[in-house]
C-alpha cells in the first residue's frame, strides 16, 4: 500500500501509479454528480455544464446552506456508486479519469476502466472530515435538480483518505 498526494485534474500518466489498496489524497478541483445529473447527461442528452475531460467526479450529495455571498458546505459524504454504475462506460468515454464513491462500480468496472480511469472509495462516516478538506465552492450547476443532485465544483486540499478500489490495470480490491 502506497500513499499518494495527487493534483486534480490529473496529469497524463498518473493513473498507472495507483494500485488497488493504495491511499489517495486529492488537491485541486473535484465535481459532484449523482443519479439525476448522470441521467440528464447520458439519457436526456444535455450538454454537461462542466468539462469532464480529466475530471474527478465524486458521487456525493453534499449538505449545503445558503449564505450572503453564495453557499457554504456543511458536510459531504459518498453516496452509493452502484446506482450510477449503468453510466460508467459513458462517463469514462466522456474523459473522466477518477470516480470517487462507495460500494463499488459493478462487475464490469475493471474492464471498462482499464487503462482509462480509476475508482476510489471514500470511507463511510467521514462526511465531516471530508467537508473540512473542501476549501471552497467554485460553481454550482443544475440547482433545479435539488441541492444534493446539483453539480458542485469544489476546490479541495488533501481530500481523503480515499482507497483505490479499481485501478487502471484492471484490478479490483474486492476481487483479491
Amino acid at each position: 500500500m502506497t500513499e499518494h498526494h495527487l493534483e486534480v485534474p490529473l496529469e497524463e500518466g498518473r493513473l498507472t501509479e495507483l494500485e488497488v489498496g493504495d491511499v489517495v489524497y486529492l488537491t485541486g478541483i473535484i465535481i459532484t454528480a449523482r443519479d439525476k445529473a448522470h441521467q440528464r447527461i447520458f439519457e436526456e442528452g444535455d450538454e454537461p455544464p462542466v468539462d469532464l475531460e480529466g475530471a474527478a467526479v465524486f458521487h456525493a450529495g453534499p449538505v449545503v446552506r445558503r449564505v450572503d455571498n453564495g453557499y457554504e458546505l456543511v458536510v459531504i459524504g459518498p453516496t452509493t456508486s452502484t446506482r450510477i454504475a449503468k453510466y460508467l462506460e459513458d462517463i469514462v468515454d466522456a474523459g473522466v479519469k477518477m470516480i470517487v464513491g462507495k460500494g463499488g462500480m459493478g462487475p464490469d468496472a475493471p474492464e471498462v476502466m482499464k487503462d482509462r480511469a480509476v475508482y476510489l472509495t471514500a470511507p463511510g462516516g467521514c462526511a465531516a472530515l471530508l467537508a473540512e478538506r473542501v476549501k471552497g465552492i467554485r460553481e454550482v450547476h443544475w440547482l433545479d435538480l435539488g441541492i444534493p443532485e446539483a453539480i458542485w465544483v469544489l476546490e479541495v486540499e488533501e481530500f481523503g483518505p480515499l482507497i483505490v478500489t479499481v485501478d487502471a490495470h484492471g484490478n479490483e480490491l474486492s476481487g483479491e
